[in-house]
């Protein structure tokens, strides 16, 4: 609890610890108080309206601010409520303390226990909080039992904001000196959790977008966004421009209706292959403006109850501007932020998981240094999941085990179990993919030795053996992971549980052939969201590995390889196109001008 709460729960009000029990006295007078004073008046004066109500006595001229709105509390429906005032206002109430009952003497002496002048008063508040409402049964407000922890996928607000992280880093003056001046001009329907507005945005009227809750089923909310007539005429001119493949038709459109998401989210694709990467997250933070401002009231970004169907397309801009948001704060330095990101992606829709976060989360824990964390999603998640047989899984979480046992402030039985547990999953991981162990070490510049790279187990063989869905996999996360791998300590670490493998196969170990067998069943084709992942990231080595029949698909960055089960909620209507109706003349210079129509 906040010093200010403290005050005001013992009765005082800042400024007024230096001041006497009788100075600045203050007095709220009704109108016959007031005809008898007559010109003896103090300098409180005589509160306007008043009549009916007793005087207070005050001892701090600025409590007059907020002191009717602790006297509209004395009334309730015509009649004067049962709780208490602050001291410094009841001592004043000569009325209210005639009539006083034994159960208000009772608050009073507990309040005047539990609140001393010393300090440490502080320390106590909890349990005295307790002691008042146990009287009138409100639920205590200590500490939750140990077995009501967070969920796992619970976002906390102050965590979406990259300047909570960037503070962190660099201090408030540095982060929030530039901001300041520009938020007093800025004015805004209202207060955004994702993004903070900018004065240089257009002005926001509503774009024709909302959300309505489609059912409330074992604890889950189901959601759905909505486009009215106006959006929907919008959407079919943003298709009709993406067509045209020209950028300058989105801009055109974006004139007129400046928060249509898919034209924001198309045209910073636009500005990021043109290396303008500050216009393009520009774009993407207005487009999860106007996406938050149609939130329906129950729709919550931090409960992990709340469910998005990415079969929608409507939903689906949520799902791409969370992500493309995500990933600029990941290059912008901001992993604890990206990974709240990848939190609130992942809680949208975790059975079916549409865009894969859980290929990305693990990489975004180990940058944020959040080690418990993936820990702890592991160990909830691996029996109804199997992460373990997902390549990045299997290797980062030993490696947070290992970087657990590094830290100085555990004690020694932690340090040590943790180290144990990041050797034996460690060994798993090199059994079950041993393909994976030769491109690290390349990655990271690291030579290894004759033994093993001359080894069959871990040889060249081992590589081109896999399976191309989990070939596939394994690039996925050594191109975005493999920089975690280059400590020294890290690699010493390796290679003394490669050594310990080699051991275990050379023995005969029965899971080495069990794990081979695994990957001959599991990884024979990878599903469309770990496709949509791939494209989504662009990395260059797991692009590569695509299949043909997904390259030679043509990709939009608005909905990258939509669900082939959608449900859709309005149809596009046909219109006849000049290349499939027109001749050969037409078909010439339609090849020449894109824009070209015969539509007179």
């Amino acid at each position: 609890m906040s010093r200010r709460a403290l005050r005001r729960l013992r009765g005082e009000q800042r400024g007024q610890e230096p001041l006497g029990p009788d100075a600045l006295q203050f007095a709220l007078l009704d109108d016959d108080d007031a005809e008898e004073e007559g010109p003896k008046q103090g300098l409180g004066g005589r509160r306007p309206g008043g009549a009916g109500k007793e005087g207070v006595r005050v001892n701090n001229r600025f409590e007059l601010i907020n002191i009717e709105d602790l006297e509209d509390d004395l009334v309730v429906n015509g009649e004067k409520s049962d709780c208490t005032l602050p001291d410094s206002v009841s001592s004043g109430n000569k009325g209210r303390a005639q009539r006083g009952n034994s159960e208000t003497k009772q608050d009073g002496d507990v309040a005047k226990a539990g609140f001393p002048e010393q300090e440490n008063g502080l320390e106590d508040i909890d349990r005295i909080l307790e002691r008042i409402e146990d009287s009138s049964g409100v639920i205590h407000p200590g500490p939750p039992p140990l077995n009501s922890r967070k969920h796992v996928l619970y976002v906390e607000h102050r965590h979406l904001n990259p300047d909570t992280e960037l503070k962190r880093y660099f201090g408030a003056r540095a982060v929030l000196g530039e901001q300041r001046p520009r938020q007093r001009q800025r004015v805004y329907p209202k207060c955004t959790w994702l993004t903070t507005p900018k004065s240089t945005w257009p002005r926001y009227s509503k774009p024709g977008l909302s959300m309505r809750l489609l059912e409330s089923k074992k604890g889950l909310s189901f959601f759905a966004f909505e486009h009215n007539e106006e959006y929907q005429q919008a959407q079919h001119k943003f298709l009709v421009a993406v067509e045209s493949m020209e950028p300058n038709n989105i801009v055109v459109l974006l004139q007129t209706s400046p928060y249509h998401v898919d034209s924001l989210l198309q045209l910073s694709d636009a500005c990021r292959f043109q290396e303008d990467q500050e216009m393009a997250r520009d774009l993407i933070e207005r487009a999860l403006y106007s996406m938050e401002c149609a939130f329906h009231p129950l729709f919550s970004l931090t409960s992990g109850t709340c469910r998005l169907d990415y079969r929608r397309p409507e939903n689906r801009s949520f799902y791409l501007a969370l992500y493309k948001q995500m990933s600029f704060l990941e290059k912008r330095g901001c992993p604890r932020t990206a990974l709240e990101y990848c939190k609130l992606i992942l809680s949208l829709e975790p059975d079916e998981d549409p865009l894969c976060m859980l290929l990305l989360i693990d990489h975004l824990a180990l940058r944020a240094r959040n080690y418990e964390y993936l820990i702890r999603l592991f160990q909830e998640w691996e029996a109804h999941r199997n992460l373990s047989q997902l390549p990045n899984f299997a290797f980062s979480v030993p490696l947070a085990y290992f970087l657990l046992s590094q830290q100085t402030d555990l004690p020694e039985h932690e340090l040590a179990s943790a180290r144990q547990q990041a050797s034996l999953l460690i060994q798993q991981a090199l059994t079950m993919f041993p393909g994976a162990l030769m491109p690290l070490l390349e990655y990271c510049s690291v030579r290894p030795d004759a033994t093993v790279s001359d080894h069959r187990f871990f040889g060249p063989d081992a590589e081109i053996s896999q399976p191309p869905a989990l070939s596939q996999l394994v690039s996925l996360y050594l191109g975005r992971s493999h920089f975690l791998w280059k400590e020294p300590a890290i690699m010493s670490w390796l290679e003394e549980n490669v050594r310990e493998v080699l051991q275990a196969v050379d023995a005969g170990d029965p899971a080495v052939e069990a794990c081979e067998n695994r990957r001959k069943v599991l990884y024979q084709r990878a599903p469309r969201n770990i496709h949509r992942h791939v494209i989504l990231s662009e990395i260059k080595e797991a692009v590569a590995a695509l299949p043909s029949d997904v390259t030679t698909q043509s990709v939009m960055g608005f909905d990258p390889l939509p669900p082939l089960d959608t449900i859709y909620s309005y149809v596009r209507p046909e219109r006849l196109s000049p290349v499939s109706h027109g001749n050969t003349i037409a078909l010439f210079f339609r090849s020449l001008l894109p824009n070209y129509t015969t539509e007179l």
